[in-house]
């Protein structure tokens, strides 16, 4: 069903159902995995400067031959570069490496702010903490990728990892309200709040780990499994159907072409499996992937939703 299914954002333009996650995907990985599924009909392709595969990922894009106009492409700014002097060289960058004109979509990746270090992603003291930079806000930061939308190299810009306090918090300031808010979604971490405070507001979610990450265990959850088996579908197929269900896109992440073919496909819940599933949270520890040694007070996540999610 997904092949041509999307969703419609707060700018008039619309995003995939279905996009192709490259997080965790080393950079040859990425390379052959995002070629296989431009191959297989993915167009909305998801990555961001702390992957460390755009250039790859930029590299499939050109050698597939698919029109420019028919994928569309989101990256994220990342957490060294929220100084505004440092978000449009951050974001020329990533367009570079992309080897695009534009993109589709910028998200701000996390609310935390790190100290600029030049290539080093994760400034750490001795001790191992994160080296946080108290001097700007993301409210800052995102008034400069706001003014990014003037200069017409994107089409939208959105955020990522905001909870619902941080949403409220941004929206005051902001000018453009963000076209998503990409988070982490599946049947274990539903976040209800958090996507009805973005319903409310006209924010699309976004869902990375629908499958509940690597080594999930919703994938051998035995109500999945069995819902599966109805429909004759993989478990992955209808825990994608779940999330799209609910409203939300998804991006699932391969390396395996079978699954990246399995992957692009959903299907129709009827009501009572798609009920089964959203009650998977009340009986099961919720699982949220949670940086370490962060210690950032802008980055508490889930707190909006411990009595629901």
């Amino acid at each position: 069903m997904a092949s041509g299914r999307v969703f419609k954002l707060n700018t008039g333009s619309t995003i995939p159902a279905i996009g192709f996650g490259t997080w965790q995907s080393q950079p040859d990985d990425a390379y052959n995995s995002v070629l296989t599924a431009i191959k297989i009909g993915y167009r909305h392709i998801d990555t961001a400067v702390y992957y460390n595969n755009e250039k790859e990922i930029g590299r499939a894009i050109k050698d597939s031959g698919i029109p420019r106009k028919e994928f569309f492409i989101t990256t994220k700014l990342w957490n060294t570069f929220h100084r505004p002097d440092l978000v449009s060289k951050a974001f020329e960058e990533s367009l570079a490496k992309l080897q695009l004109d534009y993109l589709d979509l910028y998200e701000m990746h996390w609310p935390c702010a790190f100290i600029y270090d030049g290539d080093n992603l994760l400034p750490r003291h001795e001790n191992g903490k994160i080296i946080l930079d108290h001097t700007v806000d993301f409210t800052e930061t995102y008034a400069e990728m706001e003014k990014l939308i003037e200069g017409g190299k994107v089409r939208a810009i959105g955020v990522s990892n905001f909870s619902v306090r941080n949403l409220k918090k941004l929206l005051k300031t902001a000018k453009i309200i963000p076209a998503v808010n990409q988070c982490e979604l599946h049947p274990y971490f539903p976040q209800n709040k958090l996507l009805d405070f973005c319903t409310a507001h006209n924010i699309h979610m976004t869902g990375y780990s629908p499958l509940g990450s690597s080594d999930s265990p919703l994938m051998k959850n035995n109500i999945v499994i069995d819902i599966a088996k109805k429909y004759n579908v993989t478990p992955a197929q209808i825990l994608i159907s779940w999330g799209i269900q609910r409203g939300t896109s998804v991006i699932p992440k391969s390396i395996t072409p079978s699954r990246i073919q399995e992957n692009f496909k959903d299907i129709a819940l009827e009501q009572v499996d798609f009920d089964k599933l959203s009650s998977l949270r009340t009986t099961n520890p919720q699982r949220l992937i949670i940086p370490n040694n962060w210690d950032c007070d802008e980055f508490i996540y889930g707190e909006d939703n411990e009595d629901d999610n």
